[in-house]
């Protein structure tokens, strides 16, 4: 989120695979085909280019014919065994083509580890299969999602044969634990096999299936082990300050899904706008705004596609929209001049509302996290030499009367976001909250939630504590570092978009504030990130423009997010690949 947000101020749908059940692969094979789709980066090469092809087929038939290769060696595509002289001494074997060593397939982001093997790799043929093992059909969407995407049949069981596809879940050997989110992909005998210890694992070897595929037009030959560096990946939106369309939406969780990230933050409710319908306080509502159903949609997609929307209802600064409508609850400082964008959290009535809304979404949102926001409150960001406790005497009687003698305005802000948690807590909902960096206060008599999650935006503010400090507390981290991870529309005061190649060139997540690493030793508490797009002058961009704007600069994020390894390619090779896949 900006520094400057104060002056800034699906179901499925008719492309998705269904559910329903599918014939078995004999059933199938047993009456005529309609012939199927299939994707234009599959056809095959015609015209010219398919003379050249064949010409280059014929040369490596003969190379093959003179060479002659024994199947004594299967480093050539031989079977093996042992030499028979007497055999070999009277009767030929039928040659075996030669094929080079297999490189390494071309995705984003790029896969952990690949063995290579020598053999023909994979493509799709008119017979291809997408097969869901036996005991694994709760990959039944990701099967069919796949078979759509390619072009092929979809089958549940059977034996795999040359062409197929099958995807299987396998739990990790015995007294070992399985890398969430992790798969291996096996390319042998043109056929592949994508196993994984959950469906989420498997669906991203379907996601590099994919994208080799349609980078290179083959899933080359050998076994591809890989999984992500971080649980938390993804993709932040402000939809309060600016109205985006639910199939914009959509469509930018595709291309999360492809790129293997797996969270989409909401950020829906800010000074200029609040975008969800609402039933409780429909009074809040923007004009323009998504309904519930539109939302639903969303989320439906979003799972179906292992991503976890996040909701942000932003407390107690960013509410302007609420107080539009409740001008009662604006706070006002000693003087009686209301802030923007805050609510009074010395008024009862101010945690009510709020409290309303956070329920009546918890249905709505039903993943595992929780924004509350807490950021920018303007209640304590007054200048010397007032403090927070003289420019809003209200708010520290109320501090002092509800926590003790020496509680002051932060541990009422502190109480304030402990209370939302507990409201949602009360509806039935287990969540991990998170809140942002500056919604977190050293030293009080109130400390926040343990276990909630810092995600941390910003340090340059004066009095900002670095990512260190909440490190050292043992506090889990998120990394939406400003410096190279906001997009904020029109850039506002310092801001610059970002550029994909600054991105992939010097950030990691280790990257939390500026442009100097946290310590190594706490990696592990750095849970992930999300490159982040800030609506602060909503006007200046349209939806097409911020999809082509985020575009590179989200991929580089999603390649370190999985890899936080300095990338193989350079930046005009990872680029030209971008501009391959879509």
């Amino acid at each position: 989120m900006s520094r400057f947000r104060m002056s800034r101020a699906r179901m499925p749908g008719p492309g998705d695979p269904e559910r329903s059940s599918s014939p078995s692969s004999e059933a199938r094979a047993s009456r005529p085909r309609a012939p199927r789709s299939r994707p234009a980066w599959l056809h095959r090469p015609r015209g010219r280019r398919a003379l050249v092809l064949k010409v280059a087929l014929a040369g490596i038939a003969v190379l093959a014919l003179i060479i002659a290769v024994w199947p004594d060696d299967d480093t050539h595509g031989g079977h093996g065994g042992p030499i028979d002289n007497k055999r070999a001494s009277s009767v030929l074997p039928s040659p075996s083509p030669i094929y080079p060593i297999s490189s390494l397939p071309r995705t984003i982001p790029s896969v952990r580890e690949h063995r290579p093997a020598r053999g023909p790799g994979f493509r799709p043929v008119d017979s291809s299969r997408v097969i869901v093992a036996v005991g694994s059909e709760s990959l039944t969407d990701e099967g069919k999602l796949l078979a759509q995407e390619l072009g092929v049949d979809y089958a549940t069981g059977g034996q795999p044969r040359e062409g197929d596809i099958e995807l299987a879940l396998t739990p990790p050997p015995k007294g070992q634990k399985a890398a969430p989110e992790s798969y291996t992909l096996t390319t042998r005998d043109r056929r592949v096999q994508i196993t994984g210890p959950d469906d989420a694992g498997v669906f991203y070897g379907t996601r590099t299936l994919k994208q080799a595929l349609k980078g290179g037009g083959v899933m080359p030959e050998g076994v591809v082990e890989d999984r992500p560096d971080k649980p938390q990946r993804g993709l932040n939106l402000d939809i309060a300050r600016k109205q985006y369309g639910a199939a914009w939406i959509e469509d930018q969780l595709r291309q999360m899904a492809d790129l293997k990230l797996n969270q989409l933050g909401l950020h829906f409710s800010d000074d200029q706008g609040f975008r969800i319908e609402s039933s409780s306080h429909p009074e809040v509502v923007s004009r323009d705004h998504l309904s519930k159903r539109e939302v639903q949609r969303i989320v439906a997609l979003a799972t179906k596609l292992h991503i976890t929307v996040v909701p942000e209802i932003d407390s107690p600064g960013h509410l302007g929209a609420v107080l539009a409508a409740h001008p009662g609850l604006q706070l006002r400082d000693k003087d009686g001049k209301p802030v923007r964008g805050a609510i009074d959290i010395a008024n009862p009535e101010s945690g009510r509302i709020v409290d309303d809304l956070l329920r009546e979404y918890a249905d709505l949102f039903p993943g595992a996290y929780w924004h509350l926001g807490g950021d920018e409150y303007q209640a304590l960001a007054v200048k010397a030499p007032d403090t927070p406790e003289t420019a809003f005497p209200s708010l520290a009687a109320t501090a002092r009367a509800k926590y003790g003698p020496k509680a002051d305005v932060e541990d009422l802000a502190t109480g304030w976001l402990n209370d939302r948690a507990a409201a949602l807590r009360s509806a039935g909902t287990g969540r991990t909250f998170k809140a942002w960096n500056d919604g977190f206060f050293p030293g009080g008599k109130v400390a926040a939630d343990q276990g909630r999650e810092v995600e941390y935006w910003t340090g340059k503010e004066p009095g900002e504590r670095a990512p260190e400090e909440f490190l050292a507390e043992g506090r889990p981290l998120v990394n939406l570092n400003d410096e190279y991870l906001y997009y904020v529309l029109g850039e506002p005061g310092s801001y610059k978009y970002p550029t994909g190649k600054r991105i992939y060139e010097e950030w990691t997540p280790s990257l939390v504030r500026g442009t100097k690493p946290v310590d190594a030793k706490y990696a592990g508490q750095i849970l992930g990130g999300r490159f982040a797009v800030w609506s602060d002058n909503p006007g200046a961009q349209t939806e097409e423009q911020v999809a082509r704007g985020i575009r590179l600069p989200l991929r580089a994020t999603a390649q370190k997010l999985w890899d936080a390894r300095t990338p193989a390619m350079d930046w005009e090779e990872f680029k030209a690949l971008a501009d391959r896949l879509g």
